[in-house]
């Protein structure tokens, strides 16, 4: 399979053309501060910090900019990957990094679909395990960025 990806036009491009490669990985990038520089804001205000400022208001826009950079990161993340695919995959910081994606992409639709979310978009203040969920996202997303710097390093 991963040798099937490695054949994919999109590899191919990526593999032969340097400017192609730098807009696909400065979009990465872009991705990546949208995410972070949303979701780590909402988890703090989440947590009890910037508690002058209205989570109804504020809860939205940086969701949809948070889900937006995922986007964006997820898309150029698995473009990137097809470059070298079988090297990615064993390096133990990529696996890593997904395994951390994936636990902060569960830990954000339990935030996102339970009752307490729902409740501070209407204006409640958020309840502990809410609180403490909000730490956890924001532990878990700075761990996907660490790891995703450190694929290189390995």
């Amino acid at each position: 399979m991963l040798d099937a990806i490695a054949a994919l036009p999109l590899a191919s491009l990526l593999r032969g053309s340097g400017t192609a490669y730098l807009l696909v990985n400065a979009t990465h990038i872009l991705g990546l501060a949208l995410l972070i520089g949303a979701i780590l804001p909402l988890d703090l205000r989440l947590a009890g910090a910037f508690s002058r400022t209205p989570l109804p208001v504020i809860a939205p826009l940086l969701r949809g900019t948070a889900l937006v950079g995922l986007t964006l990161a997820v898309l150029t993340g698995f473009a990137l990957f097809t470059t070298n695919p079988v090297e990615y995959a064993g390096n133990p910081a990529f696996r890593i990094k997904l395994a951390l994606l994936a636990a902060a992409l569960v830990n954000a639709a339990l935030v996102t679909r339970g009752q307490a979310w729902a409740q501070v978009l209407s204006g409640a203040s958020p309840p502990p395990a809410l609180r403490l969920m909000a730490m956890l996202s924001a532990l878990l997303w700075l761990g996907v960025l660490l790891a995703g710097r450190w694929i290189g390093f390995l």
